[in-house]
């Protein structure tokens, strides 16, 4: 079997099993399964599969045709302007996210050295996309799972970043030695009774502790912003991943939190994503 026969029939199974994008998924699995980028697939279409390169294909396709998403079975996703490694440990990084990097090097643009603190890093999107534009920042990351921090390192030292990080298996409440100059977090935010209503790639392969916020949604992020209060230097920055209808009440608790609201900004969608805050005194 050649290149275009695979992918073709590959594209017509991710297709009858309802999948967005079937073709270029079939050719990014293609791609991981024989080592080649997408180029030399799209400019081989007859290059002959052996045996076990055409099984090893067809079963990730039969992966992915049951939903599991593509980043997962690649075991890698784009973000910002970097490749990071992932696993069904870890939450996929998503583009609405990368409005946080944007804000961050705005606030920052004339500061040559911040000290800053990721809580949740997950894969380490956020903090080490950070470090990489800035070449004389320092972050802190912790997480409750010691697969986020394993995965999280590997990044890091992929990156060339790792002298600038520490990594903690660690939760929020135990950090009691550090002022930062800012405190960065995208929490679970999802209400526990909504958690099934969720995507079925999100919510059949997802990390349920990167996703379950509690019952209203809030708890990890009253808990963010409680700790924070008392991490941050006085005019330090807390920025916050916010679920579309949390506004009001993250507004509140940052009030109630001795914490200035300077904005809130909005996602792809137009949905509210983001909360920027300034710590008062």
């Amino acid at each position: 079997m050649n290149i275009e026969i695979a992918i073709k029939n590959a594209c017509k199974e991710l297709k009858e099993n309802k999948i967005s994008s079937p073709l270029l998924d079939s050719e990014l699995l293609l791609s991981k399964v024989i080592k080649k980028d997408r180029k030399f697939i799209l400019l081989n279409p007859d290059k002959e599969l052996n045996q076990i390169d055409q099984k090893n294909f067809k079963d990730l396709i039969i992966r992915r045709s049951k939903g599991k998403p593509l980043a997962y079975l690649t075991g890698s996703k784009s973000f910002w302007k970097y490749d990071f490694k992932v696993n069904e440990k870890v939450l996929i990084p998503r583009p609405d996210t990368e409005i946080i990097i944007e804000q961050i090097l705005d606030i920052y643009k004339n500061k040559s050295n911040i000290n800053f603190l990721d809580v949740g890093i997950g894969s380490g999107c956020i903090a080490l996309s950070i470090l990489k534009e800035k070449k004389s920042f320092l972050g802190t990351g912790v997480d409750l799972s010691q697969d986020c921090i394993n995965i999280c390192r590997y990044n890091a030292n992929k990156l060339g970043v790792s002298n600038r990080i520490k990594l903690l298996k660690s939760d929020v409440d135990n950090l009691i030695f550090r002022k930062y100059d800012l405190v960065v977090s995208n929490p679970p935010y999802i209400k526990k009774l909504d958690l099934n209503k969720l995507d079925k790639e999100v919510k059949n392969f997802g990390p349920k502790l990167a996703l379950d916020g509690g019952l209203e949604g809030l708890s990890v992020t009253r808990k963010v912003i409680k700790k924070s209060s008392e991490l941050i230097k006085i005019h330090g920055k807390l920025i916050l991943e916010i679920g579309y209808d949390q506004r009001e009440p993250v507004k509140k608790m940052l009030i109630e939190n001795n914490f200035y609201v300077n904005r809130i900004l909005k996602d792809f969608a137009n949905n509210d994503r983001c909360i920027i805050s300034t710590k008062k005194n």
